[in-house]
């Protein structure tokens, strides 16, 4: 009896074994997701002018419709210039255009056989949709860089205090992961790119409208509210409007904004990880 009881292993050796076996999973599985991630981004290190094409959309929005209708004064803004307030806005739809159409890149890879190679590594579907999610959230973070830029010459008040910058860094990130996972959804059920461009292209524009990236929610009709209540895009701009320009403020605040992205960047990836590999079929 006394040598069997000295051979079992002690409850306290067995919690350490078991506390290490699920660190080590952890870290696997995050080094599968980062090693995803780094291999998305190579692609934009070798094409470099991706960025520059990228900047052109929102300089045309600042520069041309946030000038004309701050001079025109017709949509309420409270205490904050129209072209203050439109600033986050463009922000976050150089950020939605980017991350929605992040799809059709899935179905070049399905055509090429890297999907077929991805699914049969050791790394699971969430860890590769979590790749490309954050992928496409650091993507997202020069073209944030370039609307803070454009923003300053027209003379928008940023802010910028470093507790500010970095909670704006975190909303682009998780919202191009959100709108990524949303696309990489839709290029799973309609597999075809030219499929994906049309549906890509009817999803862009009531995002964006049925938002509060141009005008406020105030002066919204009824039916319009209740569509930009349930609208991502809708909480991502509250938290950039509070964080990026000096006078603004969340709606809703910015603790519900970032739990809202955050609860619906992970149910998009629940669901987008299991329609993955019906991309291989």
């Amino acid at each position: 009896m006394k040598s069997r009881e000295l051979d079992a292993p002690s409850p306290v050796w067995a919690e350490t074994t078991a506390g290490a076996r699920a660190r080590d999973r952890v870290a696997g599985f995050l080094r599968q997701c980062l090693a995803l991630a780094e291999m998305e981004l190579r692609k934009l290190l070798h094409d470099p002018t991706e960025l520059a094409t990228r900047a052109v959309q929102p300089a045309l929005w600042l520069a041309v419709f946030g000038q004309v209708f701050t001079r025109v004064r017709a949509i309420p803004t409270g205490q904050l210039r129209y072209l203050d307030f439109m600033a986050p806005g463009v922000l976050a739809q150089s950020v939605l255009f980017i991350a929605i159409f992040y799809g059709i890149a899935v179905i070049w890879e399905r055509d090429l056989g890297i999907v077929h190679k991805l699914l049969v590594s050791p790394a699971s579907r969430v860890a590769l949709v979590l790749g490309k999610a954050l992928s496409a959230g650091v993507r997202g973070l020069p073209q944030a860089c370039t609307v803070y830029l454009l923003a300053w010459l027209l003379g928008v008040k940023i802010d910028w205090q470093p507790g500010a910058l970095a909670g704006v860094a975190v909303a682009v990130m998780l919202g191009a992961a959100a709108f990524a996972t949303l696309s990489l959804i839709v290029a799973c059920i309609v597999k075809t790119r030219e499929r994906f461009m049309g549906i890509g292209q009817v999803l862009t524009m009531p995002l964006f409208f049925a938002s509060n990236a141009i005008y406020p929610l105030e002066i919204m009709p009824g039916w319009l509210k209740v569509a930009a209540r349930i609208n991502p895009l809708t909480y991502e701009v509250d938290a950039m409007r509070a964080l990026m320009v000096e006078g603004g403020h969340s709606f809703y605040g910015i603790g519900m904004d970032f739990l809202v992205l955050v609860a619906t960047t992970l149910a998009l990836t629940g669901l987008a990880s299991r329609l993955y590999a019906n991309l291989a079929r």
